[in-house]
């Protein structure tokens, strides 16, 4: 390793003194100026991560539903996957490196894992459409050409697509071809065979439209389109070409102010769905004939999916084990339903997408959603192995017919990560083989009143958790005031969690109606400012 050329190139990717850092589940985020340091430190680290995986890894420059003015990074192991937990406390450590120290923690992390300098590496990169990420990610270049690694720019890609593209490449090409045109073509294919067993041929169901967030899923939609339109016609809305990226649009907009993203065109009972700013997030709503606005997010999407899949299950007959995964955030009312109804296993699992993959991995098939509508489907290999034979051999044509469907599921679904177009095409071809409308599927059970609140605290860290997040048991006596509020309402439940981010503590509640779900949310929160050290006013009542 020639550190001299590293700390030379170190030099012209200078690190503002004492700003300091943290990698979480979403990588690296915070405004774009302060991050030229970090993509070339994270250049750098992904160099080691795949020296030591002998692998090829990925780096994608995005800040996801952030506003524009952000932006931010992720590294993308060799299956697709985030990164090891365990190096995220490396990223932390170099990214907040100063320039002096930069060369003790680097030698730190190889003497630490014992990586061999000698071994080949290859990184991916891949960036989104914020007027700073071709900049940044010619910092992570960089990076990654100061150690003399090989690496393959993909350019403007989603998210989504560099996590297929690195799985490809990791597994020879078995994934699928590990190109951008390759990924068009094996979604298209699967879903032009699954859509083309359907009866509903009306127009309701072969027209969607779609918000990109004026973000990188509007341009590759644009893209993928060619491939499908004979079978599903797009209505393509805030893609870009005006808009600015995330603002008053994007699947996190509509799912927090609860209305359709600005410059949508949206008739009563069409269906819409609105994508996040690097496509791994999608959300569906639509108007109904009352002009009131009904959202479909996240859980009523994996009670989609996993209702279609355990139908199949039951004529394939396979003993497969298969679970639904949650968060806190999820309604209650799904996980109700996925229980009592669709007697399939729900596991609930600690907030971020990372600790809700792992879960999902412990099954057959393990579906994965969090109620903001970034999730995905896993099926192990043995499952897809199960399948696969029962396509050609199985004892019945509805046995076989069943698999086939299956087997074309599983090509339509990217189980790299939560992925907004797969998921998009994952619902048009169900609810076109059941025949469903949108206001159908909202009509598989009604969610329950919730509430989303924040309390500012001097310090977040006072509150502690347990149970996925679920339970307080810090600070004291608090647990035991939410649980009491809780008795006064029915269907009722509350929990809080402190911020990843910031000194906040959020607070959700769901109740029996709206009153008494924003009773309960403000009641709880009064509970939280007194008892963990609130800042500023006491919280007032929503009216």
């Amino acid at each position: 390793m020639h550190l001299e050329a590293v700390l030379t190139s170190s030099a012209r990717h200078a690190k503002p003194v004492g700003l300091a850092l943290q990698y979480g589940t979403a990588g690296f985020r915070t405004k774009a100026e302060h991050l030229d340091h970090v993509m070339y430190r994270m250049g750098l680290l992904a160099v080691l991560r795949s020296k030591i995986t002998k692998s090829v890894i990925g780096v994608m420059v995005t800040a996801s539903h952030n506003p524009e003015e952000d932006n931010g990074v992720k590294l993308v192991d060799p299956l697709g996957e985030m990164l090891a937990q365990e190096w995220e406390l490396y990223a932390t450590n170099l990214a907040n490196a100063e320039q002096h120290e930069l060369q003790t923690v680097l030698m730190n992390i190889i003497k630490q894992e014992a990586i061999n300098m000698k071994e080949e590496s290859c990184i991916v990169i891949g960036r989104d459409t914020r007027p700073s990420s071709e900049n940044l990610s010619s910092a992570v270049i960089d990076g990654v050409t100061a150690l003399e690694s090989k690496y393959h720019d993909y350019g403007l890609v989603t998210t989504p697509q560099l996590h297929y593209i690195i799985c490809c490449r990791n597994t020879n090409g078995e994934y699928g071809d590990p190109t951008v045109e390759g990924y068009y073509q094996k979604l298209s294919k699967a879903f032009h065979e699954l859509v083309k067993e359907s009866h509903s041929c009306g127009a309701e169901l072969r027209c969607l439209n779609v918000d990109g967030a004026n973000g990188i899923g509007a341009l590759k939609l644009k893209d993928m389109e060619q491939y499908i339109q004979t079978v599903l016609s797009l209505k393509l809305f805030n893609d870009g070409s005006k808009g600015k990226l995330n603002s008053m649009c994007g699947a996190d907009y509509v799912k927090v102010q609860q209305k359709p993203a600005e410059g949508l065109d949206m008739k009563p009972g069409e269906r819409c769905c609105s994508f996040d700013g690097d496509a791994d997030r999608i959300v569906y709503y639509y108007n109904d004939g009352h002009n009131c606005f009904h959202l479909l997010d996240g859980d009523k999407i994996a009670t989609l999916i996993s209702t279609f899949i355990k139908e199949l299950l039951l004529k394939v007959d396979l003993t497969l084990k298969m679970a639904v995964v949650q968060t806190a955030y999820a309604n209650g009312s799904s996980t109700r339903y996925l229980e009592e109804v669709m007697k399939v296993p729900v596991f609930c699992a600690k907030t971020g997408v990372k600790h809700l993959h792992h879960k999902a991995q412990e099954f057959d098939i393990g579906v994965y959603f969090e109620a903001n509508g970034h999730g995905t489907v896993l099926f192990s290999k043995t499952a897809e192995e199960q399948i696969k034979q029962l396509t050609k051999v199985g004892p019945t044509e509805e046995t076989r017919k069943a698999a086939q469907t299956l087997e074309h599921l599983i090509n339509l679904i990217n189980q790299t990560v939560g992925d907004a177009i797969s998921d998009m095409l994952v619902i048009e071809a169900i609810l076109s083989l059941k025949g469903l409308t949108v206001q159908k599927w909202d009509d598989i059970y009604t969610d329950l009143p919730n509430r989303q609140l924040k309390v500012t605290v001097a310090d977040r860290k006072v509150i502690e958790t347990t149970d996925a997040e679920r339970r307080a048991v810090k600070p004291p006596g608090l647990q035991e005031k939410i649980d009491d509020l809780v008795k006064t309402y029915s269907m009722s439940r509350a929990f809080v969690r402190p911020s990843g981010t910031e000194d906040v503590v959020r607070v959700y509640a769901e109740a029996d109606t709206q009153e008494n779900a924003d009773a309960l949310a403000h009641d709880v929160c009064l509970a939280v400012f007194h008892l963990a050290g609130g800042v500023g006013d006491q919280p007032k009542p929503l009216r």
